[in-house]
Formats: structure tokens, sequence, C-alpha cells
């Protein structure tokens, strides 16, 4: 008989995308349990999401409301609901993600008496935070680790900010493998995969003419991940060459984060930003571009920088942990402040200018450090390993 592994984020498409896979594999040493919300999502069908969620990581799946916002009612219904699942269930190991379904996670499974409360940390929310809100938040976070068992930060310059801001002890937290949640597929992120011929009928359908320098963006179009300072720049980068392009692929989220009306209005009325919303495959815009933007203010471990550093292309990133642990500044990319836009100007035009006269950063050299540190396979090993070197307590008599 397996031991019961429950794997909770708070929303599906967090549960199917960013652990894409890792369910299924885990489904071959433990019985696997999904969970997260159902409804109140940007899908008015979320039900059916987490459902096919479930279908594709051959996991059962259970739906718990849970939000994104500060809900106290809401929440307190979810950690009963959670602490049910869990005394039914009888889990050996429930292991969270994300930011609200490890408060949630963590107190209830803490309740229940779970032997292993695992959560891994991707990027604080709360230090962009201030005043009243921090201190809130700050407690929140406190609370959250105090009821873990093991702590995993998904990269090394976390787990500093984490124990110089004294949150935890240094002997729960783990980084797992080089870093990560879930690694990237380099088989699938592979710029062999698509042929020229491809790559220009897209652009043509874009509106991008073969002599453009192409900038591409991918994520949520919110403050926090540097949009406001990704607009200026280009805006001042785009008015001294015209045939430079920055592409867009994602969506914003007003309500939670929402952009400075002038980025809106450069957004809306530059001719150079094309905005595709968000897209489920992503690669065939990777492979169009030249050059990721990526001036996020924080981050755990960027997907979007191993994705893109998979398909050959080199970036420009904020100087935040994860990011400045992929890309080695003047080789594979540029690394600048965060919110800088003068540096993130001067970064892009340089690799405009770097590309005209037929130079590049070394393309190559990223996707080959990707195979080595960051590839999928290599970290569910070591996530597997991780599981199996926890303290053998009684599996089928979990409550002792």
């Amino acid at each position: 008989m397996k031991p019961k592994l429950i794997r909770i984020t708070t929303i599906p498409a967090s549960l199917g995308g960013l652990l894409r896979g890792q369910l299924r594999y885990m489904s071959d040493h433990f019985e696997v349990i999904g969970i997260a919300s159902a409804t109140g999502g940007a899908n008015a069908t979320e039900i059916d999401v987490l459902e096919n969620v479930g279908v594709q990581q051959n996991s059962r799946v259970i739906p718990v409301e849970m939000t994104r916002k500060i809900t106290p009612w809401k929440d307190l219904k979810a950690t009963w609901q959670l602490y049910k699942i869990f005394k039914s269930e009888k889990p050996y190991i429930v292991h969270t993600h994300t930011p609200k379904a490890g408060t949630l996670g963590m107190m209830a499974a803490f309740l229940a008496r779970v032997p292993h409360r695992l959560h891994t940390i991707a990027g604080l929310p709360l230090l962009e935070a201030k005043g009243a809100k921090r201190v809130l938040l700050d407690t929140v976070e406190k609370m959250t680790y105090a009821c873990a068992t093991g702590l995993y930060p998904n990269s090394f310059g976390l787990k500093d900010i984490l124990i110089r801001s004294k949150y935890t002890k240094a002997s729960k937290l783990k980084v797992i493998a080089n870093g990560s949640s879930n690694g990237v597929d380099t088989s699938l992120y592979d710029p062999g995969l698509f042929d020229q011929k491809t790559k220009n009928d897209l652009k043509s359908e874009l509106g991008i003419k073969s002599t453009d320098f192409v900038f591409i963006f991918v994520g949520r179009l919110v403050t926090d991940k540097g949009l406001n300072e990704l607009a200026k720049a280009f805006k001042l980068i785009n008015s001294e060459f015209e045939n430079t392009k920055l592409l867009l692929v994602g969506s914003p989220e007003a309500e939670l984060d929402p952009l400075l009306p002038e980025t809106e209005l450069i957004l809306k009325n530059n001719k150079g930003i094309i905005s595709v919303g968000s897209q489920r495959n992503v690669r065939p815009y990777y492979a169009i571009a030249d050059m990721l933007t990526f001036p996020s203010y924080r981050e755990g471990f960027p997907n979007v920088v191993m994705e893109a550093g998979s398909m050959g292309l080199p970036s420009i990133v904020s100087d935040i942990n994860g990011c400045n642990e992929i890309i080695l500044e003047g080789k594979n990319g540029y690394i600048v402040p965060v919110k800088n836009v003068d540096t993130l100007y001067d970064r892009m035009k340089e690799a405009y200018l770097l590309a005209k006269k037929g130079k590049s950063l070394e393309m190559n050299a990223i996707r080959e450090l990707i195979i080595s540190r960051y590839s999928r396979s290599m970290v569910w090993e070591e996530i597997l390993k991780e599981y199996q070197r926890l303290p053998n307590k009684d599996k089928n008599h979990p409550d002792q």
C-alpha cells in the first residue's frame, strides 16, 4: 500500500502548470491527491480545470476554495475544510506551493498532526508590502513556517533572504538540486523544433518584419513583474530604433496588481508593442524573439528565464534571487538593478547594437547551462529522493 502524498496550490492553474507532470511522476511511488480551488479564478469553469488537471496528473483531486487575497472568513473556512480532509485521508506528506495554499495547508496539516508538512517557497510577495500590511504578512509567513517540518526555498538567494529576515531557523531550509520547483522540459523547450517557415509565418501574422529586433516578456502584466519600467525603457529605445518590437505574452491582473496609468497608455499607443495575451503554448513566441526582458521585482526561481534559456534566448533580468543564479553577466544575458529604467534601457540598446553588428551573446551557452542544471527529470528525481529521506514514521498511522 503506497503512502499518501497531498500536493496543494491555491488555484488549479498552478497545480497543472507550476507542477506540470510532477504529480504523475510521484504517483509511481505514492497515492497522490491534488488540492486547489475550483471557483473564484479567472475561468468560470475552474472545476473543469481542476478535474482536467487530475486526469493529466494521474491523481485524485479535491476542490477547496482558497482566495489569493486577505479574506479572513474564507481563509478560516478553507483551513477547516483542509483539516477535515487530512483527518479523513491521513496523508504521510502534505506538500504545499503558493503563498495562500502554504499558509492554510501548513496550519491545517499541523492541527491534523500530519507527520511531514512541507512547503516550497517560490518568491515572497510580502517583500513589496509596507506598513501594517507588511507586519501582518510577516506574522502570517512566520506562522506558516512554524507549522511546517521542512521548507524548500526554490533558489539559494531566497534561502539567504529567509535566513537574514529571521523568518525561520536555517535548519528547516533546504534548496533542492540547483533550485526551481519543477525544472524545465528541455526536450520541449528546444529551438530546433521550430523551422524558419513556422517562425516567418508567425512573424508575418504579428506584423513583425525580418529586420526587426524582438524583445519578449512572458508573464503577468503587473507592476511586480517590472512592466512599468519595461514599458518606459522600450518607449525610449523604440524612439531611437523603429525596427525594435516588444512582444508581450501574458494578461494583466488589474485588481491584484495594476499598472500605472502612464504604462497603460504606452502599451495601448506604442506601435512597437505587440500584446498577444496569455498563451497555452509560449514556445513559438520565444522562437521568434531575440532577447527576453524580465525586470521582475521578486521571484522564487523564474520559470520564464529557464524556458527562454532552454530555447536559446539570452535574457535581461533584474538583480534578484533566481534570475541572477541563471544569468551570467555579459555572457548569456545582462543583470540590471531592480526598478532601474535607465540601466534596463542601456542593456536593451547594447543587445540591439550587438545584434546589428552581427555579434550576439552566447545563446548556446544558456541552453547548455539549463540542460545541465535545471532539466525537469533531474529536479523530479531530487524531490523524490528528498521524500524518501524523510524520517520513517508509521505511514499507516500518521496520527501518532
